[in-house]
């Protein structure tokens, strides 16, 4: 046994140009669970923050990040650089001795994740790991060849959930790009080029969402009778997606556990409303609770299609973020969501663009559960792998 820092080399340099711009990663441009990070923008360097390279693991330092599970590759062109947020520690895998992609798995399991949560100090709520933790953690792995192993078969996993990941986004795309067109572009079947686009057609009116959805429509009660639940909060929801459930007694749930939800539910999360946490639901179990910090959306005179792609549209967002208050944590209220102003187009339109809709919504949320049961499926592999317990 030896020291991790022999496998692993801790914040390595890279030389950045201060003043130069290179590829950024956000700190919320991590999604737990999900491998790999991108940069999806370019910063002016500072000089200051994390540095790092093509196939090195970003790590999470701060609380609750690193609790979450906030780890990820980050990808890039293999010559390329980046930066990123000052509360990433980076794990570079030591050429010819350590694999990136077991680095990266390595440092998802409960020994670096748990020796790192151990080691935080500071203020509740910026609480930091010491990354002198983790260099002097005593640890044996395997040599290089078997963890070239391990890293391929959990790697296929990931692969696997990476392409659902694109096919579900284009899905979206497509789903949307149909709205726009139909209620923003006013370009629906059968609409006449010669109409004022301005004003709504005829038949058509602007409603608030009150009137053709139920904003929170049913809540559990203190003494509620269920004995386990599946509990959904905000952190296991990016853009359109339920990421997972937490599956646990009600009796050990957090008292924000409360609010009912159905199939064609919209739930938005109601603080910050501008980093679109929201998600269609699509078949939940019965046992299925979210947030109170949820604004849960069900559908009454609209289809369930139309009532997500309006609540989610650019403009509903910018309303919700204008009628946000708070400094610290900007949130909005249910009745912020009961008045908003929503376009009602006259019923065939809407029931043609629902029939139009549903088949990719299916397969939408066919590919999500598979992707739950694949991460599942990995999250359970991946210690045993990495223990010995299972051979590759």
């Amino acid at each position: 046994m030896s020291n991790l820092s022999a496998w692993i080399e801790f914040n390595p340099s890279v030389p950045l140009e201060k003043g130069k711009d290179y590829p950024f990663v956000a700190m919320d441009q991590i999604q737990p669970g999900i491998r790999y990070v991108r940069a999806v923008t370019q910063r002016n360097f500072p000089s200051g923050g994390a540095r790092f390279s093509h196939g090195d693991t970003l790590f999470a330092r701060i609380t609750p990040c690193l609790e979450n599970g906030k780890i990820a590759q980050f990808i890039a062109e293999p010559e390329d650089c980046g930066f990123g947020s000052t509360e990433f520690f980076v794990l570079r895998a030591r050429e010819n001795i350590a694999d990136p992609a077991f680095v990266y798995y390595l440092a998802k399991t409960e020994l670096l994740r748990g020796t790192a949560i151990q080691s935080m100090v500071g203020a509740d709520g910026r609480q930091r790991a010491d990354v002198e933790s983790l260099r002097q953690l005593e640890i044996d792995l395997p040599d290089l060849p078997v963890q070239q192993k391990i890293g391929q078969v959990l790697a296929h996993y990931d692969d696997l959930i990476e392409t659902n990941r694109r096919r579900i986004a284009l899905l979206e795309e497509s789903a949307r790009l149909l709205y726009r067109e139909w209620f923003v572009n006013m370009r629906y079947p059968g609409c006449s080029s010669l109409r004022d686009a301005s004003e709504p057609p005829q038949g058509w009116e602007i409603k608030p969402l009150a009137e053709v959805a139920t904003v929170n429509r049913a809540s559990l009660g203190s003494k509620s009778e269920m004995v386990d639940i599946q509990y959904v909060d905000i952190a296991s929801v990016e853009t359109g997606i339920v990421m997972g459930t937490s599956k646990m007694p009600y009796s050990e749930a957090p008292g924000r556990a409360r609010r009912f939800v159905q199939h064609g539910d919209v739930i938005w999360s109601c603080v910050r409303p501008n980093r679109r946490s929201y998600a269609l639901l699509w078949e939940p179990d019965d046992d299925v609770v979210v947030s109170t910090g949820f604004a849960v959306l069900t559908a009454s005179s609209v289809p369930f299609s139309y009532l997500y792609f309006a609540t989610t549209s650019d403009d509903f967002v910018s309303y919700l973020t204008n009628r946000a208050t708070g400094a610290a944590y900007p949130a909005v209220s249910g009745k912020d969501f009961e008045e908003a102003p929503l376009l009602c187009p006259d019923s065939q339109v809407l029931q043609d663009f629902h029939e139009r809709c549903l088949p990719m919504l299916e397969l939408r949320s066919k590919l999500i559960r598979q992707n739950v049961c694949l991460t599942e499926a990995r999250d359970a592999l991946l210690p045993k792998l990495m223990s010995g317990a299972i051979q590759v």
